[in-house]
């Protein structure tokens, strides 16, 4: 059973990037209009990189079973909400080359303001939603060619609240 915590810089580094506003650094543009959060992620790809909405239909109840984590091997992948509503990352370290670590699966919740972007070849789980329906911006890598690595494991994996 893994517990869910809190997403925080730190507890995501090996993963990928938090995105968000607290704490990072920023100038002002635009005349002073504007506080520019300067490169809170950076987006790596082997092709053409675009932007795109998923708008996620089905809400997650906690606790919830996993079977499955995929991974983009061709490409870095962000999630940033649209609508302030927290969501769940579940991401593992990598076993080997074409395996996760099931035994280090973490879980965290976002505070809702915050993004993620998975570092390229970060093995995840699909978006879980706390509400629904919930819209992300999402930038990835949108060449045709195959980027999305699947592995399934009989054995459920339980995510829970955190105590």
């Amino acid at each position: 059973m893994i517990k869910i915590q809190p997403l925080t810089q730190t507890a995501f580094a090996l993963f990928g990037d938090v995105i968000e506003t607290q704490a990072s650094d920023f100038f002002y543009i635009n005349d002073h209009q504007t506080k520019r959060h300067h490169a809170l992620s950076h987006v790596t790809a082997l092709g053409e990189v675009g932007i795109s909405l998923f708008q996620h239909l089905q809400k997650t109840c906690v606790p919830f079973l996993i079977k499955m984590l995929e991974r983009h091997p061709k490409g870095s992948q962000a999630f940033i909400p649209m609508h302030n509503q927290p969501f769940l990352v579940v991401v593992a370290p990598a076993l080997n080359k074409d395996t996760p670590n099931l035994n280090q699966i973490c879980a965290f919740i976002t505070n809702g303001k915050q993004g993620v972007n998975y570092h390229q070849g970060t093995w995840h789980h699909p978006l879980l939603t706390l509400n629904a329906p919930s819209l992300f911006a999402v930038v990835d890598r949108i060449t045709p060619d195959p980027n999305c690595d699947v592995y399934k494991f009989n054995d459920g994996i339980i995510i829970a609240q955190t105590p």
